[in-house]
């Protein structure tokens, strides 16, 4: 998804030409999304309507349904929590924002009074023709980018996402060199930037629980987006600071500390859900006998030195999580045949 905006003191045509610019980029065969911001209260619906008197009654949040589907909320949202927010509606490739001129994305200005550090081309909307529009819709394409905090471009020499957006604006560094992220996290509301590890070994992991459910049952016939809400009345967790050793087919895998904290979280977050012990110190799991079909494959889980029974589903959950997580990991074997894991406190 990448993102312009186009900002400009008032009556200098920013809407003629988000216009112009969402009429170009559709043509170019592009899903597009729009965003407009005002600083005046903006309605949605007509007085006396249904919809209307709902939001009267008391609705913070009013959703109209028929040819169309709109959502009036009372509240005004930070942008980049409708930005987060439109990943889980479609697959936009762009996104055209008419105003929110002090945040920082690519900026489009219709005066020369709202130019800033973000700013990637000057226009003159009531003079621009065809062939401007058309070379203005190239820039985008060019310089758009996602959610500032969403970029990452380790291997050009780049982890912040400011100075990633700079490049990019700038026109050293293309959308395509970046690191391919598979998934997007949001916090109260913030959203968290992930790298291209943690976002696989989010993705990995989230596909191997699913995978143990039966989603026919729910019409499901393919995984293809996953969306996952956790409620925020969830119990505060403290950083797990524990040691972890993987042996893949009897040989040690070297992992960093970054990696030796992602999955002795896990782990212990995992075999905390099945509710073995009341103070695990030590976890050890081996899944052996892994051939094509990993249901087949024998687990074995041990807390604090002791044998733990778990049923077939639980059992599943671990043999699928956990080999979807030693996947997202740097293997020198291309078949995995055994997985010995422990992680202790």
């Amino acid at each position: 998804m990448k993102i312009v905006s186009i900002v400009g003191k008032k009556n200098t045509g920013k809407t003629s030409l988000t216009v112009k610019v969402i009429e170009e980029l559709t043509k170019r065969g592009y899903n597009v999304a729009s965003i407009k911001h005002s600083h005046h209260s903006i309605e949605m619906d007509k007085e006396n309507t249904d919809t209307w008197k709902h939001k009267q009654a008391g609705a913070n949040l009013v959703v109209g349904v028929g040819s169309t589907t709109f959502f009036n909320a009372r509240m005004e949202m930070d942008l980049n929590r409708i930005l987060f927010l439109l990943k889980h509606m479609d697959e936009f490739d762009f996104v055209v924002i008419e105003g929110y001129k002090n945040y920082n994305y690519p900026k489009i200005i219709t005066s020369p009074d709202v130019r800033d550090e973000y700013t990637i081309k000057e226009v003159d909307s009531f003079t621009i023709d065809s062939e401007g529009i058309s070379e203005l819709a190239d820039l985008i394409e060019e310089r758009g980018h996602d959610i500032v905090d969403t970029l990452f471009a380790n291997n050009c020499g780049f982890n912040n996402g400011e100075a990633i957006a700079k490049e990019i604006r700038e026109g050293n560094l293309k959308v395509e060199d970046l690191d391919d992220v598979h998934s997007y996290l949001s916090i109260d509301n913030h959203v968290v930037g992930l790298n291209r590890f943690v976002s696989d070994y989010l993705k990995q992991s989230v596909i191997g629980v699913v995978n143990t459910l039966n989603l026919k049952d729910y019409d499901v016939e393919g995984i293809g987006k996953i969306e996952l809400i956790v409620p925020d009345k969830v119990k505060e967790q403290t950083p797990v600071d524990a040691e972890c050793e993987i042996l893949i087919n009897g040989k040690p895998l070297e992992i960093n500390e970054f990696t030796t904290n992602i999955v002795s979280s896990s782990i212990k977050g995992m075999v905390n859900s099945i509710k073995t012990e009341d103070n695990v110190r030590r976890i050890d799991i081996e899944i052996s006998q892994i051939a094509e079909e990993l249901e087949d494959a024998e687990i074995i889980l041990k807390t604090n030195g002791h044998d733990v029974e778990i049923n077939k589903f639980a059992a599943g959950i671990l043999k699928e999580t956990i080999y979807a997580i030693i996947n997202s990991l740097e293997l020198e074997d291309d078949e995995i045949n055994n997985i010995k894991i422990k992680v202790e406190e």
